[in-house]
């Protein structure tokens, strides 16, 4: 023991010496200045001549030191080989390969990777310099209309718009005009007090729905559906409470539209008669009775009633329950849904108008098997005509649209089979339901896609965690022809991160086409973008 105390000593002493005489040494970095690996050097902040050009342009890039690996070098578009035409002492000549896209340049010898300067390939998209919008969004965009005068109706999480709202919030929901600048005419006062996931015409307003209990003034009486007037305000009514005889006879406002839910409304379709048919995550409906005593009998407390309807229900233009739609005579009770998540759309032209199509998580809807989808008729009740073969899905449908054009059903998702067949995560479908087999989707590096919709001219817009596409490097946006290919031209944009809730097809102003983006994203095209963008799409 004492011997190790000894050597401890010693050793501590020798320590304190070496600090003492050579202080100045061991404060000292222990490695030199960093060295350009290899000896290969390329200014990053010196653009390329051309600095952007389309594929088969020749582009020249500044660079030294090698000359030496010439033979052995690998040149890269943001992850794209290109062919090398040249080297010297100074510089390297290059072609822009035909699926580069806009980003970083970067030259490889063996197992080192230096990184060049950035480098914009010309496509057929790009962002539309007449949509006066720049600043986007600070929050998710979940719906955008378009008002009969051509103005834009937008709704989501957002408290700012373009800006617009550093002084006095905008909250969650904005009118602009067609070229996006902001409309501040809408009466909306302080907005949502949550989510607003869907806004639609109806009557001489508006039919708004989400995750919310209370808009603007009214604070209270809300259950994540309400109406509003044309203007932004929410449509109110006068009611004389319940009263007791030493209580003054006074009126109260409450929301006009008596009807809510539980649980989030995402979607709602208005339908014939005066109908509208809403889709979500609730389990009842909810509406409240202003002029009738509760037990206590005290004017302020509202009677509240509830019927258990799940994931879709229809109600009548005052908010009241339809109990004709999805209700099992048998048992007295609404159908169950689905048991897992449930999104809709609604079949809104074409053969099967007012039919539902229902998809998500479940494998089981209304007590029966379903793999993650299936086609209600307009009454609710499940169409047989949809043929998913008895297996549907493999895994969950994250997205699904319709294309009235070609009459096909575009899915994305965790899927890598439906009906049997491989489908990668992306699957087109013809209108009975099987799968088309003409679209064959290819290999997915990283987490894959969850947004995929056809155009009316055929292409097919697809948006994920993916870095690239069957070997092609596509940072998370592409655009795909019918069969499952990427289409030349189409496929130069640069990195693209967040998610797309949906596309709107739409013309610029100066009249060309273009399409409304928006969802929740930060990157587009390797350039900050926040939710809410339009681009050019060229023919």
């Amino acid at each position: 023991m004492q011997s190790i105390i000894k050597t401890i000593v010693a050793f501590g002493t020798i320590a304190w010496l070496c600090w003492s005489c050579n202080k100045e040494t061991l404060l000292q970095e222990p490695y030199g200045p960093a060295k350009e690996p290899l000896g290969i050097t390329m200014n990053r902040n010196q653009a390329p001549t051309p600095a952007s050009g389309l594929p088969g342009t020749e582009v020249t890039i500044k660079a030294s030191g090698l000359l030496p690996f010439r033979d052995e070098l690998i040149f890269r578009f943001n992850g794209e080989v290109a062919q090398v035409t040249d080297v010297t002492e100074t510089e390297i000549k290059l072609i822009v390969p035909d699926f580069a896209s806009t980003g970083v340049t970067t030259v490889s010898i063996g197992d080192v990777v230096v990184f060049g300067p950035r480098f914009s390939v010309t496509g057929k998209i790009n962002l539309d310099p007449t949509f006066n919008a720049p600043r986007g969004t600070n929050g998710e965009v979940n719906q955008v209309i378009r008002t009969e005068d051509g103005r834009l109706l937008l709704v989501g999480s957002f408290t700012d718009y373009d800006n617009k709202g550093v002084i006095r919030p905008i909250n969650r929901i904005a009118r602009t005009f067609s070229d996006g600048s902001y409309d501040a005419s809408l009466r909306s006062g302080n907005g949502g007090n949550g989510s607003l996931m869907d806004i639609v015409p109806f009557g001489n307003g508006y039919l708004l729905g989400g995750a919310f209990s209370g808009y603007s003034q009214r604070t209270t009486d809300i259950s994540n559906l309400t109406k509003l007037n044309a203007n932004g305000t929410i449509d109110t009514m006068g009611i004389h409470p319940f009263r007791r005889p030493d209580q003054s006879d006074t009126i109260k406002y409450y929301p006009t539209f008596n009807g809510g839910f539980d649980g989030y409304v995402g979607r709602i379709y208005p339908q014939g008669n005066n109908k509208i048919v809403v889709g979500g995550g609730f389990r009842y409906y909810i509406n409240r009775r202003y002029d009738q005593p509760n037990k206590l009998e005290t004017r302020d407390s509202v009677i509240m009633d509830s019927v258990e309807v799940r994931h879709l229900a229809r109600l009548n233009a005052d908010g009241t329950l339809d109990s004709t739609f999805r209700f099992d005579a048998a048992s007295e009770h609404f159908r169950p849904g689905g048991n897992g998540d449930v999104y809709t759309i609604m079949h809104d032209s074409g053969p099967h108008e007012g039919k539902f199509m229902v998809y998500g998580t479940f494998n089981q809807f209304d007590g029966v098997p379903a793999g993650r989808i299936l086609r209600l008729n307009a009454d609710g009740t499940v169409d047989e005509t949809f043929n998913t073969g008895g297996t549907g899905a493999d895994q969950a449908i994250d997205k699904l649209f319709y294309n009235a054009t070609t009459g096909k059903y575009i899915l994305a998702g965790k899927f890598r089979q439906y009906n049997g067949k491989p489908a990668n995560r992306l699957a087109v479908l013809n209108e009975d339901g099987t799968l088309d087999e003409s679209f064959v989707a290819k290999t997915f590096d990283g987490s894959g896609p969850n947004f995929a919709k056809q155009l009316s001219d055929g292409k097919i817009i697809v948006s994920g965690d993916f870095r690239t596409y069957n070997g092609v490097a596509r940072n998370g946006f592409m655009v795909l022809d019918e069969s499952g290919n990427l289409i030349p031209g189409y496929n130069a944009t640069g990195i693209f991160s967040g998610t797309i809730e949906d596309i709107m097809e739409t013309t610029a102003q100066d009249g060309r086409r273009a399409l409304l983006i928006y969802g929740d994203f930060s990157q587009f095209n390797s350039e900050p973008a926040n939710n809410y963008i339009r681009v050019i799409i060229e023919e």
